[in-house]
């Protein structure tokens, strides 16, 4: 509400901007005691009226003005009346010019706020919002493209419900911001498809794999001649972790160069506070090397009835302030979950708001955070339930 009355009240500032100039102006050359000339400044009204609000309307109104102010008694020799005369060519130029930029620039506004519209459409597509709950399991994410213009950009997740569980995705391609994007798309596609079709995690990690390597293909092949597609492909690389949460909150994973997730207990008596998870080593960023040929999912935790475990890419713990000091993550989760436990959404968002504080301005890399929270209550296993309750809301 404050900052609607701001907005307002700045707006109306620029919208008298250019009556206050005039006033100044006239008030200046009648009060001026040397008798020097000031009115030619009146032809900068119109100026003042474009670059202001860049609306025509304003345009003519502040032309108007300047040339009913020359109108006041004043100096009525022939020099003054010349030197007024000048001064109305001046601002009917002045006019005419601001006219036809206003004009151009409110075209080119409307085209950029519809270009505008459509890549929000698309990158929502892309990176689409998370149902807040999927077969007991509740969910929250954030995240923020450090490229200028972008929603989205090489930092991906999702998660779905499917017969085999609730299956997430986190990853981070290599690099950020709009070029990033497809490969972004193209992992995100795939999860999506062989999170349903795939019984087993480690195949659903190789369809993603393939699907990686198909992308940067199919991208080399669409360079002009003489591109080294080998020394790309050499360089292109996408961190994942991907995750299984079962009947009764066991929770497995995969995970290829990702940071591990950190685990907050829904009561406190059953852990001191936010704990990161590593269950083993992970294996290498998808794209540096092939995949062994022997996949196991590791026994990641189990999630009893309001734990949360915490998401996240390596723009988060790799943020850094003003003095070089990195992001501490693990306090800013105890920090947004001290006292009631807060909504999931709540908690995302003052991690978020905590990592901004940090950096104190524009983020260097792009970074996502999603949690998830063990919502499930007394009833039969997933695998029980009808398939439609994997997909429903709460």
């Amino acid at each position: 509400m404050i900052r609607t009355r701001e907005a307002r009240f700045r707006r109306g500032i620029v919208f008298v901007l250019p009556g206050l100039w005039v006033l100044a102006v006239v008030l200046w050359e009648i009060l001026s005691p040397l008798g020097t000339q000031f009115i030619e400044l009146l032809a900068a009204t119109p100026a003042i009226a474009c670059a202001g609000t860049g609306r025509r309307q304003c345009v003519l109104l502040g032309g108007a003005c300047a040339l009913l102010a020359l109108v006041p008694p004043g100096p009525s020799g022939r020099a003054a009346v010349s030197g007024r005369i000048g001064t109305c060519g001046a601002v009917l130029a002045v006019v005419a010019a601001s006219y036809l930029i206003s004009g151009r620039t409110r075209r080119l506004t409307g085209e950029l706020e519809r270009a505008r519209e459509v890549a929000i459409t698309a990158q929502t597509v892309l990176l689409r919002p998370l149902p807040p709950r999927l077969d007991g399991i509740a969910l929250a994410g954030r995240h923020v493209s450090a490229g200028e213009g972008a929603l989205v950009g090489g930092d991906l997740y999702d998660a779905l419900g499917t017969r085999h569980g609730v299956r997430v995705l986190m990853g981070d391609v290599r690099g950020h911001g709009l070029p990033a994007l497809g490969t972004a798309a193209a992992l995100l596609g795939s999860f999506r498809d062989a999170a349903h079709d795939e019984a087993r995690l480690p195949d659903v990690l190789r369809r993603l794999e393939r699907s990686l390597h198909r992308h940067l293909r199919e991208r080399d092949q669409r360079q002009p001649a003489g591109f080294d597609g080998d020394r790309w492909d050499a360089e292109e690389f996408a961190t994942v972790l991907l995750l299984e949460v079962r009947a009764e909150g066991e929770v497995v994973a995969l995970n290829c160069g990702h940071p591990w997730p950190h685990r907050l207990s829904g009561d406190p008596a059953h852990g001191p506070g936010p704990a990161v998870l590593v269950p083993g080593d992970p294996l290498p960023p998808l794209g540096v090397f092939p995949l062994p040929t022997e996949l196991s999912p590791l026994p990641l935790t189990r999630l009893l009835l309001g734990d949360v475990l915490v998401l996240h890419t390596d723009g988060v713990e790799d943020a850094r302030d003003a003095t070089g000091a990195f992001f501490p993550l693990a306090g800013a989760l105890a920090e947004a979950a001290r006292g009631a436990p807060p909504a999931l959404a709540t908690l995302v968002a003052r991690v978020q708001a905590a990592l901004l504080r940090h950096t104190g301005g524009p983020v260097t890399d792009d970074f996502a955070l999603l949690a998830l929270r063990n919502d499930r209550g007394p009833g039969p296993p997933a695998a029980s339930r009808p398939p439609r309750a994997l997909l429903a809301g709460p």
